[in-house]
């Protein structure tokens, strides 16, 4: 007897949901930045943020 599947879910709505998450914590960390001044270790992980959200942005073709 064939057990129910989940749906798989859609590639670019899982592109979408991450591209938000990434943009969120690049906004909460360009803030914290703001409020405790320059420090390596925040510049390091926006940095890796805008890198993810530019190769999500490639991937689905801008359409986030």
């Amino acid at each position: 007897m064939p057990t129910p599947t989940e749906p798989q879910p859609k590639p670019r709505q899982n592109s979408t949901e991450a591209a938000e998450h990434v943009a969120s914590a690049h906004k909460i960390l360009k803030e914290l930045q703001q409020k405790v001044g320059s420090h390596p270790e925040l510049g390091e992980a926006i940095t890796k943020l805008e890198m993810a959200l530019n190769t999500l942005a490639i991937k689905t073709g801008g359409l986030l």
